[in-house]
């Protein structure tokens, strides 16, 4: 995508990758950088939604240091169950759940899978006990072997082991159906209209970036992601492309934050320090 967001913009994108804390560490510097336009963030749910829950000494505001610019895309998620577990529906997940505890890893405390599994305990009035790992790969790995009964995810890490038929598809964690799995049922057809979760890609600017920068980066971002070809690219893994101005992706970034926000107070998730 960077080669072609770099010709709508006339200019060559430099990818910095300043990885740790979540992406607080990247956010900590474009919310310090000059703002001229020139050094962006690639926000997302855990710099922007989940993620400002979980660090209390934070060297800056996540939403008064940066200001929107444009939203990028969203990566929904579902509910997968390994294969050997006797449930083929959500009903009967729920039902088996009322007799034992059940299991869910996810890709880190405070990740999207662990609020996502957070949610249904809270929906469904279950308990289920949490698995946290370091990264979603070894997560999945050991719900396919069956050492952890289910896990929320996307779509691409979840579907090579669907296609084995190690894991088992629950239901969508959307609004709408995923395209890569027509046939499973979304938790808001089956009554759970708040089970809705995605993992989530904007830009954000360092507060003071000039309206007409702004403006500027997110037309060029729509015209990027109105590409033919890159939106089949992200739609193939399982990807639903954003587009809007940058007050729209702003008031989408507040209410994620917020219902997250309410998640993480119901279960008594302790925050952390940086």
């Amino acid at each position: 995508m960077s080669d072609l967001f770099g010709k709508e913009l006339g200019t060559t994108i430099i990818v910095d990758n300043k990885a740790g804390a979540n992406g607080t560490i990247a956010s900590a510097f474009v919310a310090k950088s000059v703002a001229d336009g020139y050094t962006v963030l690639q926000a997302g749910i855990s710099t922007h939604g989940i993620g400002p829950y979980f660090y209390e000494k934070l060297t800056y505001d996540p939403f008064k240091d940066l200001v929107p610019v444009a939203a990028l895309a969203e990566f929904p998620m579902i509910l997968a169950v390994n294969a050997q577990l006797p449930v083929t529906s959500v009903k009967e997940l729920l039902a088996l759940a009322q007799k034992k505890t059940l299991s869910f890893a996810s890709a880190g405390t405070g990740s999207a899978p662990h609020l996502s599994g957070e949610l249904l305990k809270t929906e469904a009035k279950i308990n289920m006990t949490h698995v946290p790992y370091k990264g979603s790969a070894p997560a999945v790995l050991d719900v396919a072997s069956g050492q952890v009964d289910m896990m929320f995810d996307g779509i691409p890490s979840l579907m090579p082991h669907i296609k084995s038929g190690k894991l088992r598809p629950i239901a969508a964690v959307s609004l709408k159906r995923n395209s890569l799995l027509p046939d499973l049922p979304t938790f808001t057809e089956l009554g759970y209209p708040s089970m809705v979760a995605s993992v989530w890609y904007g830009l954000m600017a360092p507060a003071g970036t000039p309206v007409a920068i702004i403006n500027q980066i997110n037309a060029a971002a729509n015209r990027t992601l109105a590409s033919a070809d890159l939106q089949k690219k992200l739609e193939d893994n399982g990807a639903v492309v954003m587009r809007g101005s940058a007050a729209d992706f702003g008031q989408f970034m507040t209410k994620d934050h917020a219902r997250w926000g309410d998640v993480i107070r119901k279960s008594g998730i302790a925050t952390t320090s940086q």
